[in-house]
């Protein structure tokens, strides 16, 4: 069961997919158009320099979630009165 990454041509949303028995997508899993293009895959290479750039990426990553977190909750306390 190979999982496939497809791209819409009507909105170019990318979404990967598991083909099960050559049952391929027939929509886009967010406009709902029905052409879509099948994509190349690569495979991934781990290297020291991947990894130091998927350890950035990630931290960036968890220092605007917790940006947004700690906005949430003094939005939260700001409209409730408790």
């Amino acid at each position: 069961m190979p999982i496939y990454e497809y791209a819409c041509d009507a909105c170019g949303h990318e979404f990967e997919a598991l083909v099960l028995r050559n049952k391929e997508p027939q929509t886009c899993e967010k406009c709902g158009a029905e052409k879509l293009k099948k994509l190349l895959s690569l495979p991934s290479v781990k290297s020291d320099t991947t990894r130091g750039l998927a350890m950035r990426a990630a931290k960036k990553r968890d220092q605007r979630q917790g940006r947004e977190r700690t906005e949430e909750q003094r939005l939260y306390e700001l409209n409730h009165d408790d």
